[in-house]
């Protein structure tokens, strides 16, 4: 088997998920677009220069239907020879998508390959798809099924966290990311994103709050209690499936969720081969991948054991990772991977995340494994390891070594 080498990865800046926000006007084929061009403009690629591009999107609808990684490479520069996978795994379609990649190229099946996602949550709202898992009764009601914010309280409640624990990360999640800003550690990664007529829209992630503090986030209303306790009575169904949580203690809110946002990613995957004919320096090597089924109604425990499952394939334990990237779907999700594994906050999540930064669904796993890359060779480190919870309880992961 060939190893899989990681020889770059872009993202775009993540614009307010919003119609007021700078992306808005931006489709989602026209940001992937500017992502793949990038990719091949700074490796020097042409011709049928990668096998596939294979692409994640959590919602495929509208404009994010049909073919979206095909319709994207055929906007781009890239060759028309070159055709796209449409994937999708939810919030960690991004993380499949390099994951995919990287196993084709392990097995033979092509030299090289462009990964990646984008979500434009601007224009097409999550749930536009009608997702089967929350609107079919044969499968909602069997399953327990509660919406993602639901989760993330069972999760606070079953493993006790409490409201200023999930604050307190929040907050440290915004200062995080700010300084990192200022720092200017995301530089090496952010793409430019430009209008149809190449003018800057969008260079910083336009989300971030980085005068939060506990006062403010002390001030907001907890999102899911009232679809949880009043109409259509959520916590009903979860104590039907966990009998021993007397009440669900609900402490989520727009200041310790991931905010929603646009925004999309990619990654160049290729062999040893590929990057000696192109000229190419490998930055790390994709050691392991990982993905799992969980419980679909706590739905958001996925991280722990993707990452015992991949520590175990690897032959690796937890304490031969220097570097931790855990998407800040909700507070809850990263303190409860903290608390599994013993992880300190000081080697995780270390330039901020999702809850600051905010989550673009296809995206987000693309997005993660290009900032932990990024930092581990900003430290001079060398195994990193990116992971993802899934809607309906799924969880994968990545390794990487910096080469």
């Amino acid at each position: 088997m060939s190893d899989a080498y990681i020889y770059d990865a872009v993202r775009s800046p993540r614009g307010k998920g919003r119609p007021d926000g700078s992306l808005h006007e931006v489709t989602s084929v026209a940001l992937g677009k500017q992502m793949l061009n990038a990719i091949k403009d700074r490796s020097g690629l042409d011709g049928h220069a990668v096998e596939d591009v294979i692409w994640g999107n959590a919602t495929q609808a509208m404009e994010q239907g049909g073919c979206l990684a095909r319709t994207t490479v055929l906007a781009s520069d890239l060759d028309e020879r070159i055709p796209g996978l449409s994937i999708n795994r939810f919030c960690a379609s991004g993380m499949e998508a390099v994951n995919l990649a990287a196993n084709q190229v392990k097995g033979g099946a092509g030299d090289a390959y462009i990964a990646g996602g984008v979500e434009c949550m601007s224009r097409v709202p999550m749930g536009s798809d009608g997702a089967a898992v929350a609107v079919d009764p044969t499968v909602a009601i069997d399953k327990y099924f509660v919406p993602q914010g639901i989760s993330a309280d069972i999760i606070a409640t079953e493993y006790g966290f409490s409201r200023d624990d999930v604050d307190a990360f929040a907050v440290e999640s915004q200062k995080r990311a700010a300084e990192a800003w200022e720092d200017r550690r995301f530089d090496k990664s952010i793409i430019t994103i430009r209008d149809v007529n190449g003018l800057p829209i969008l260079d910083h992630d336009e989300y971030m709050r980085p005068g939060t503090d506990m006062q403010a986030l002390g001030s907001l209303k907890a999102s899911f209690k009232d679809m949880g306790e009043v109409m259509p009575g959520f916590d009903n169904v979860a104590k039907l499936k966990y009998p021993h949580l007397d009440r669900i203690n609900h402490v989520h809110h727009a200041g310790n969720s991931s905010g929603i946002v646009d925004g999309s990613a990619a990654v160049l995957i290729g062999n040893k081969e590929f990057g000696e004919k192109y000229g190419l320096k490998p930055r790390a090597r994709i050691r392991a991948t990982a993905k799992i089924g969980t419980d679909p109604t706590i739905m958001l425990t996925g991280p722990v054991p993707a990452t015992e499952r991949i520590l175990a394939t690897s032959g690796m334990s937890i304490s031969d990772i220097d570097l931790f990237e855990v998407n800040e779907a909700f507070s809850s999700v990263v303190l409860r991977f903290m608390q599994a594994f013993d992880v300190d906050h000081s080697k995780l999540n270390v330039n901020g995340g999702a809850i600051a930064m905010g989550h673009p669904l296809g995206a987000s796993g693309a997005i993660i494994i290009g900032t932990l890359l990024d930092e581990l060779e900003r430290r001079g480190l060398g195994t990193g390891l990116a992971t993802l919870c899934v809607a309906s309880g799924m969880g994968a992961a990545t390794i990487i070594e910096r080469m």
